[in-house]
């Protein structure tokens, strides 16, 4: 069984900062990536950043580039969200999920195999 647990989300100021972190568990993965998406309320769920498990690669959406960035530790089997000057757009539901298997980072949520329960950001202006 399969287990993403987030956790570091919250409320913070516009400008503040919060790292989300998504540990995965429950079996071995041999080539795999992780994201993160995020959903407002009333609006559609929207890609965030994504990372290839071996080698690093990185993508991260052009909404929050420079401001967020996504890291992992392989030891712990974890994936970071650092979420910098953040602004009350940013206030979403955010979710990691994990991409078993492929070759390539997606963007599209549809890809992505396993879902964590989510966390609450809000972002107050």
């Amino acid at each position: 069984q399969v287990q993403l647990v987030e956790s570091g989300g919250g409320l913070v100021q516009a400008g503040g900062s919060l790292r989300l972190s998504c540990a995965a568990s429950g079996r071995t993965f041999r080539s795999y990536a992780m994201g993160w998406f995020r959903q407002a309320p009333g609006k559609e769920c929207e890609f965030v950043a994504a990372i290839w498990w071996t080698g690093g690669s990185e993508y991260v959406a052009d909404s929050v580039k420079g401001r967020f960035t996504i890291s992992k530790d392989n030891g712990k089997s974890t994936v970071y969200l650092q979420m910098n000057s953040l602004k009350p757009e940013d206030t979403a539901v955010y979710y990691c999920a994990l991409d078993d298997g492929g070759t390539y980072l997606k963007l599209g949520a549809a890809a992505y195999d396993y879902w964590g329960q989510g966390t609450q950001v809000t972002v107050s202006s």
